[in-house]
């Protein structure tokens, strides 16, 4: 064992888990439906959050692009200047407003963002205070073509973020990821040597990868990395021009589904609890078993 160097398998080797600054807490995901009126969509968003709120959740996570249509046509109308704020910005002028009310953390699903001449698939997080402590830009585009069945090319119309994200919040540190990034090991592999206690996925899998891997994929990242996931997607709408598969979920460190629902609009509460992180990881100490010999997880930008 002493010759299989686990603690050069990371490079910068892993980070300890940090004590969260909860142990338990109530996590709300809000799988709403999606119109083509965006002034509709933001007070939806914000109804639900409430009442995601008013059951006791501290954390809420939204769906991937929820203020608008999934469609290339509709990226460049909804678009916001996310760093302008306020009027530039009224789907987080309201995320920022809600948090700060009702004293919670927001993963605010994602949104279009208009930053220069380029397009983002963003996700905002926001503090108990209101303030934006973090922005994930979608790193890995929706890039597919599975004959007779799904063509997208998001990279037609967005640009791909350069950054992983994770954030230290009043309910632990969490890695972001949106859709298609879950399908990339090593960025969870990253946010796991970072120190994340959960990693929240806004997510809109489609009607033909949804019922084969959404989650699969949920429980390898929790599995691997031994800690949370949470993902939340649209509702399904079947007139959509794009159909999401739904069944946003919570999973445990073990891969074990502990929340999830259909397809239909829903609110999920949930229950976190941090210290089975521990005792997951010493019934199974795969941090002592990695073969840093064989191998390393190099994170570029650590």
């Amino acid at each position: 064992a002493s010759s299989s160097k686990p603690e050069q398998a990371r490079a910068p080797p892993a980070l300890p888990l940090p004590t969260p600054p909860v142990a338990k807490f109530k996590v709300g995901l809000c799988q709403l439906s999606v119109t083509a009126d965006k002034e509709r969509n933001i007070a939806h968003a914000r109804r639900a959050i409430e009442e995601a709120a008013e059951k006791g959740a501290k954390l809420i996570l939204l769906p991937e692009i929820w203020n608008s249509p999934y469609s290339h046509d509709s990226f460049p109308v909804y678009a916001e200047d996310i760093d302008a704020g306020g009027d530039a910005s009224p789907s987080t002028a309201m995320l920022s407003e809600v948090a700060r009310l009702l004293k919670i953390t927001i993963v605010g699903g994602s949104i279009p963002e208009r930053s220069g001449d380029r397009l983002y698939n963003t996700c905002c997080v926001f503090g108990s205070d209101g303030k934006l402590i973090a922005k994930h830009r979608k790193i890995h585009l929706f890039d597919i073509d599975i004959p007779g069945k799904i063509t997208f090319i998001e990279s037609k119309s967005l640009t791909a973020g350069e950054t992983p994200t994770i954030v230290d919040t009043d309910v632990g540190r969490i890695g972001i990821g949106i859709c298609y990034d879950i399908r990339f090991q090593e960025l969870a592999m990253i946010y796991g040597a970072r120190g994340a206690h959960l990693i929240c996925y806004p997510g809109a899998f489609n009607m033909t990868t949804g019922p084969l891997h959404w989650e699969l994929l949920q429980r390898a990242r929790a599995t691997d990395n031994q800690l949370y996931v949470a993902t939340c997607s649209p509702a399904r709408d079947e007139g959509a021009g794009y159909v999401a598969w739904g069944h946003s979920t919570l999973v445990g460190p073990f891969g074990e589904v502990l929340a999830t629902t259909e397809h239909a609009e829903d609110i999920i509460i949930a229950e976190i609890d941090y210290s089975i992180l521990e005792l997951r990881r010493t019934s199974l100490p795969l941090s002592k078993q990695r073969r840093g010999d064989l191998y390393q997880l190099v994170d570029i930008q650590r």
